[in-house]
């Protein structure tokens, strides 16, 4: 238990720092003064992580009071590592392949820690944490519902308020549905790998726990 209620503050920890890190990101879209900044919850990464912070207090009181995680407590800690993860990643390409084009691409600290530091940390917290369920595999596929549902919903929305979050899913910015298609198959196929690792590890840890 006493290894438990370390990882139960770090989690708690965790969910502070990601606390701050959006607030501190909000401000500063809003002291942009575009539309962007004002669409702040329009991005994946800040959903995911709103969804994070929730997991991660929730988390951090079950690593006090019980020696495991319950099931339903693993699944949806899976879903939303692999949400924010993803959103980690893509971020990446997006500022790689920005920097290729010549454009300018501001990154805050806050996005640093959402996109990157965060990501990075409870991904090697889940490998780590004790007290973490098996996964079932079907959490792979249902990985996907987030995304899918919010990328309707933003192509949906993206005409009426003449903005998208993210470069490749506006039409003024992609070569025609080609491009868009491809860049969003690529998309959910990150989403279906993570997903697929984090299941994966979840599963490894449990058959050593077992053999132990």
């Amino acid at each position: 238990m006493r290894a438990r209620a370390v990882f139960g503050v770090l989690r708690l920890a965790a969910a502070a720092a990601c606390v701050i890190a959006l607030v501190h990101r909000l401000f500063w879209g809003l002291s942009s003064r575009t539309i962007a900044g004002e669409n702040f919850f329009a991005y994946l990464t800040v959903q995911s992580n709103c969804a994070l912070v929730v997991v991660l207090v929730i988390g951090g009181a079950l690593a006090f009071l019980r020696a495991t995680d319950p099931r339903w407590f693993s699944v949806c800690l899976a879903l939303v590592l692999t949400w924010t993860i993803t959103a980690g990643l893509a971020f990446a390409l997006i500022v790689w392949q920005a920097g290729i084009r010549g454009i300018r691409v501001d990154v805050p600290w806050s996005d640093q820690l959402l996109h990157f530091w965060l990501p990075a940390c409870t991904a090697l917290a889940w490998a780590l944490t004790p007290g973490h369920r098996e996964v079932p595999w079907w959490v792979v596929p249902a990985s996907l519902a987030f995304p899918l549902t919010w990328g309707a919903v933003t192509l949906w929305r993206g005409p009426l308020v003449g903005w998208y979050p993210y470069y490749f899913l506006d039409p003024r910015q992609v070569s025609g549905p080609p491009e868009f298609l491809l860049t969003s198959a690529v998309a959910l196929a990150i989403f279906a790998l993570v997903a697929t690792a984090i299941v994966l590890i979840s599963r490894t840890r449990r058959g050593r726990t077992d053999a132990a």
